[in-house]
Order: structure tokens, then C-alpha cells, then sequence
């Protein structure tokens, strides 16, 4: 048995009006990400993750920001695609930690929505995929509400 490990971090900015992804699910707020995708930074760090920890470069790479069929693509649909190239490769995911930094809205009360969307989208159980959420204590681009960023670490696994 291999393991790997891998780590990703997102950052996006917010802009009222827009709708706001995350985890795969809409988060009611009045400001939304900005990105070429849905923007669901949740998601594309996960992505990251996944793709570094099979040595297989970044979100970008596969799906370039240049591409118009990626516009305002689902990120669901990125991360399955991310969750095809690990199984091709004989890779299946041990676990998902991630950390989403927000001042507001409070994004605790939708974590188990995304954790059962993602774990759908990624063939594994919810309890192996962690959320977490903090704040930046009103620091930086977080803390004056300019934007959202994540972090995660992920183990996969080779048979």
C-alpha cells in the first residue's frame, strides 16, 4: 500500500450580488465569489489537494481559466473530474481536512449539507471529509470581508 499526502489553498474575492458556492452548495449571503467557475473555493482547494498529493500539478492545469467551457462551470463537476484522473491512476482518497477563513456568514450551520455533497460527488463517506471555519479576527482581506480563502490536506491511497 502507497499513501500520499497533499496540500491546497484558494483564496477568491467577494463581490456583492454575486452567489456564493461553497462545499458544493449555495451559502445564502449577500456577497459572492469571483472566479471563471462557480468560484467554490471549498471545492478548488480539494482539487488542489487531491491532484498535488497524485503528483499531478493544479486545478489549473487540468481546467485553465482560459478555457470557455469552464466558464461559470459547477465546481462539482471539476471535482469529479479530479476524482476520475486519481482512479485512473489506482488512487482512492483516505481523507479530506480543510479549513474555510470568513468573517461572515457563519458557515458552521452548512458544513454536514457540504460534507454530504462532497462525499457524494467523491464516492467516500462523510466522515472522511473534515470542515472546518474560522475567521481572521478581522484581519486582512478576510477580516475586512474582501474575500474568502481555504485550506486543505488530504491523504490518498494506492493499492
Amino acid at each position: 500500500m502507497k499513501i500520499r499526502t497533499g496540500f491546497g489553498y484558494d483564496v477568491h474575492q467577494l463581490q456583492e450580488g454575486l452567489p456564493f458556492w461553497l462545499g458544493g452548495i449555495e451559502v445564502p449571503h449577500t456577497h459572492g465569489a469571483l472566479g471563471h467557475s462557480d468560484a467554490d473555493v471549498l471545492i478548488h482547494v480539494i482539487c488542489d489537494a487531491l491532484l498535488g498529493a497524485a503528483n499531478l500539478r493544479d486545478i489549473g492545469f487540468h481546467f485553465p481559466d482560459t478555457d470557455p467551457q469552464y466558464k461559470g462551470i459547477d465546481s462539482k463537476k471539476l471535482l469529479a473530474g479530479v476524482m476520475r484522473l486519481l482512479r485512473e491512476r489506482g488512487y482512492e482518497v483516505g481523507n479530506v481536512d480543510s479549513t474555510i477563513c470568513l468573517e461572515r456568514p457563519k458557515i458552521n450551520p452548512h458544513i454536514p449539507e457540504m460534507q454530504r455533497v462532497l462525499a457524494a460527488v467523491m464516492g467516500v463517506a462523510e466522515e472522511d471529509i473534515s470542515i472546518k471555519a474560522t475567521t481572521t479576527e478581522k484581519l486582512g482581506f478576510v477580516g475586512r470581508q474582501e474575500g474568502v480563502a481555504a485550506y486543505a490536506s488530504v491523504l490518498i491511497v494506492k493499492s
